[in-house]
């Protein structure tokens, strides 16, 4: 009898023991299965965990591997954020991107200006705002010089943003390597304000490019800046409306294979008809991979546009155009949590 029980303890152990070795050779899982395992709540009048959304990033243990919900209470929290490498499997979430605002006055580095900066991958964020204000002081300062000031950084692999809003005036999304998701977000500025090499695909965007400001200078929505042949990075845009104040370019070459697609996107009028620029890679426009398919709107006619702009065969639009195959190949944008 007593050794049916020592063996009936030993199996009862060894069934533990395999279990717990599941759970952490495979800790992980946490992320495929989209469980979100705990959730810190940061609001500035005290009513939560954190004041700051920067004191609740810098709380979550470094190379964590299970998903922490930050949830931030609606307010405008002045602050610089940055989530460095070690902090990745973070879901930032707001309220209303109305109504839960980050926001820095700072200027004059394309890098360190930014509100925002992301450096850890396996990221999401829902229903909050990222702001550079320093562009956006109305009336303009006499003397003041538009320039690089960044609304956020966005440097690692596996991001994900839903319904969020980024507003600046030049530089506004540095959208910098690594594969991004877009969804249903706004994106505000005159001047390359979405730029970069990153890999991204851009779903129901609104983008607002607010030109006027500049006093008639041209602005530029994107500055994508592929630099070979051998670099499958580029910006993809379905389904998206380009609209604004003043007149405004969709894109300018940043690198010489710079690679941006409208697909099935809204054109405003105030787009100009030439609709791009090889800006210093005239001479050789033949590498840059700039195209429209299926736009509308009265930026959409293309008589105009210029002679070297691409068109793409069945196979391109398909890997391009349709969902985001581009991005997403191994499925790892399903394997984040799905927040309502």
């Amino acid at each position: 009898m007593k050794k049916c029980f020592n063996i009936l303890v030993l199996f009862l152990s060894s069934l533990i023991c395999f279990n717990l070795s599941r759970a952490y050779s495979n800790r992980d899982g946490a992320n495929r299965d989209n469980v979100v395992a705990r959730t810190i709540t940061v609001d500035k009048w005290g009513h939560g965990n954190f004041r700051s959304v920067q004191e609740a990033i810098d709380s979550i243990p470094p190379n964590n591997k299970w998903w922490i919900r930050i949830h931030v209470a609606p307010g405008v929290y002045n602050e610089k954020v940055r989530i460095p490498k070690e902090k990745p499997f973070i879901v930032l979430e707001g309220e209303n991107r109305r109504t839960t605002i980050i926001q820095w006055n700072d200027h004059g580095n394309a890098i360190t200006s930014c509100t925002f900066a992301l450096f850890a991958e396996n990221f999401v964020a829902r229903n909050i705002s990222f702001k550079n204000s320093y562009d956006q002081i109305s009336p303009r300062v006499h003397g003041k010089v538009v320039t690089w000031a960044p609304a956020a950084l966005i440097q690692a692999d596996k991001a994900s943003f839903y319904y969020c809003a980024f507003i600046s005036l030049q530089d506004t999304l540095t959208d910098s390597q690594g594969r991004h998701y877009f969804k249903s977000c706004y994106i505000e500025g005159a001047i390359d304000f979405i730029w970069g090499n990153g890999r991204s695909v851009y779903q129901a965007c609104a983008i607002n490019s607010v030109a006027r400001a500049l006093n008639g200078i041209t602005g530029y929505v994107t500055a994508q800046g592929r630099n070979s042949s051998a670099e499958d990075t580029g910006f993809i845009f379905q389904r998206c409306v380009v609209y604004g104040t003043g007149s405004t370019y969709l894109g300018r070459a940043y690198g010489g294979y710079s690679r941006v697609i409208f697909y099935k996107t809204a054109l405003s009028n105030n787009v100009v008809p030439e609709g791009w620029s090889a800006w210093g890679y005239t001479g050789h426009e033949q590498n840059i991979a700039f195209s429209e398919e299926a736009c509308t709107g009265a930026g959409s006619d293309k008589s105009k546009r210029v002679k070297w702009e691409k068109h793409l065969n069945h196979g391109e639009l398909h890997r391009f155009a349709k969902g985001y195959t581009f991005i997403d190949q191994e499925g790892w944008i399903n394997k984040q949590p799905q927040l309502l």
